[in-house]
């Protein structure tokens, strides 16, 4: 299949804001790409429209892409020839290695047409934002294959990987699922939170009995054992067992042959509070602690234990097999309440003792690996702060020609300036997009650079944000978390807007 055909598709995807339109057009794709006989090609698709490449990162980015050759004239490519330069390039290693990346990228946007060095970009670049979300690229593959979206669902949930799934369905029908199942050494997706406002809503929209766990900010982790071999997984199912011999450690020391766990590896202090997020995020890049310190780890759910798939069992039953299986100062804190008060207690000592919040889960819910079920709520205190945008970027895909990302400013009165703080294009409404793109053109301070629109710093933002990080990227040391755009504030002026103390006070308490 030419590349051609899906730059166009995903052109088409990008314009509509259709669900069912949306599926068609990637469904139409794949039974095509299958008609053909290509399987690899079918994987290839659905990663691509999904926003990703199956190599994961192969070290090209924005500035490796802000000069392109000229276009050529007619499409030539192939999506199986792209997905080969692809892995070329990333296995490019060694001195001259940033050279010879560049060489094989430039061959690569010689040879495609305008439309295909647009998809290519954005796909390299992580700007591909279309819609193709993993829930309408599984009901595609169900179209495309002609299966119960249902039967895919829970295939790609249990091998961890949409792309093979459909390839597999797509090309070999119905039979060719039943090699997707729980296996101990091959990740799951993991199960994921909706929100809930207050404990009082997560209480509610449970049926009124919850069970509360401290909600660790540390990193997620998928734990395998198999006799003596363990295996351990990120949220995004990369192996990370090379890393976390402390965690292997843990494991080993349980009293199971098979397991499949849930976790959370964590760098705390010797007082047992947290550390910040960074120094378990830089623990993690590296297998010896050094100074940083061993990592600890938190088990909350079992998945598997000895021979016994728990993955469809209610929540109450899995904890009860966790209980039995690890001693309670390795379990992340729990309460089951009916009572509001006791909640609203139980979140308060969490918050105290350093965590970000607490998840509240139905005693009743199975395990849906790989979906953001609605027997999990996260409840989290929302954060705000008044800043001052100081830049912004032209958007792509569905926001192709309004601009997006904005950069955020905190005042500094020492300097009488703005220090900037973070990015996000979260929040934005399509009516908020229109009239940004207006007014900050109205704002545009000196020349373009490239993608990025300098402004005036004029307009304050409302934003609300989860923690502060330490960050070595800007200025002040400090970078804000999971930021999203709640209003714009026509009522402030900058000379009101938050300052970087007030930032820091953030940080020094996160």
């Amino acid at each position: 299949m030419l590349l051609a055909d899906v730059a166009a598709a995903s052109t088409e995807v990008a314009a509509s804001s259709a669900r069912l339109v949306k599926i068609e057009r990637i469904a139409t794709l794949l039974a095509r790409s299958a008609a053909e006989d290509d399987t690899q090609a079918v994987a290839v698709i659905v990663s691509w429209l999904s926003g990703e490449l199956p190599q994961r990162q192969i070290g090209v980015g924005w500035a490796a892409l802000r000069t392109l050759p000229p276009p050529a004239a007619t499409p030539s490519l192939t999506v199986d020839d792209v997905d080969d330069r692809f892995s070329t390039i990333k296995a490019v290693a060694g001195k001259g290695s940033q050279a010879t990346r560049a060489g094989l990228v430039h061959e690569l946007f010689s040879a495609a047409t305008d439309p295909e060095q647009k998809f290519l970009r954005h796909l390299l670049s992580g700007e591909l934002r279309q819609g193709a979300l993993a829930g309408v690229m599984a009901d595609a593959v169900a179209k495309a294959a002609g299966l119960p979206a249902a039967e895919i669902r829970r295939a790609a949930m249990l091998a961890g990987n949409l792309p093979a799934v459909a390839a597999a369905a797509v090309t070999g029908g119905r039979a060719a699922l039943a090699d997707f199942r729980l296996r101990v050494g091959r990740p799951v997706g993991p199960m994921l939170a909706q929100t809930a406002t207050s404990v009082d809503d997560a209480l509610q929209r449970l049926g009124g009995t919850a069970v509360l766990e401290a909600k660790l900010d540390g990193a997620r982790v998928q734990i395998h054992r198999s006799g003596c071999d363990v295996s351990i997984y990120t949220r995004s199912l990369d192996d990370v067992t090379h890393r976390l011999p402390e965690v292997v450690e843990a494991t080993l020391a349980l009293p199971a042959t098979e397991l499949i766990a849930d976790a959370e590896a964590i760098a705390l202090r010797p007082d047992g509070r947290p550390h910040l997020f960074q120094v378990t995020a830089a623990r993690f890049g590296r297998k010896d602690p050094g100074d940083l310190g061993p990592l600890s780890v938190f088990f909350f759910d079992l998945l598997h234990v000895d021979g016994r798939d728990l993955l469809d069992l209610p929540t109450e039953e899995r904890f009860g097999a966790l209980d039995a299986l690890v001693r309670q100062d390795q379990r992340v804190d729990r309460l089951v309440t009916t009572d509001t008060v006791a909640a609203q207690e139980f979140l308060e000592r969490t918050l105290a003792a350093g965590h970000e919040g607490v998840m509240a889960k139905s005693p009743h819910a199975a395990y849906e690996a790989g979906r953001r079920g609605a027997g999990w709520l996260k409840v989290k205190p929302v954060h705000t702060l008044d800043l001052v945008v100081l830049a912004v970027e032209w958007g792509s895909g569905r926001r192709q020609g309004k601009l997006s990302n904005i950069h955020l400013g905190a005042r500094d009165p020492d300097s009488s300036g703005f220090v900037m703080l973070g990015k996000t294009f979260k929040g934005m409404t399509d009516a908020m997009l229109e009239w940004q793109t207006q007014r900050f053109l109205e704002l545009a301070d000196g020349p373009t650079d490239g993608y990025v629109v300098h402004l005036r710093p004029e307009q304050v933002v409302e934003i609300a944000f989860d923690g502060v990080q330490r960050s070595s990227r800007y200025p002040a040391g400090m970078a804000l978390r999971f930021v999203r755009v709640l209003r714009y504030r026509d009522d402030k002026s900058p000379a009101e807007a938050d300052t970087v103390e007030t930032v820091r006070r953030f940080y020094e308490r996160d």
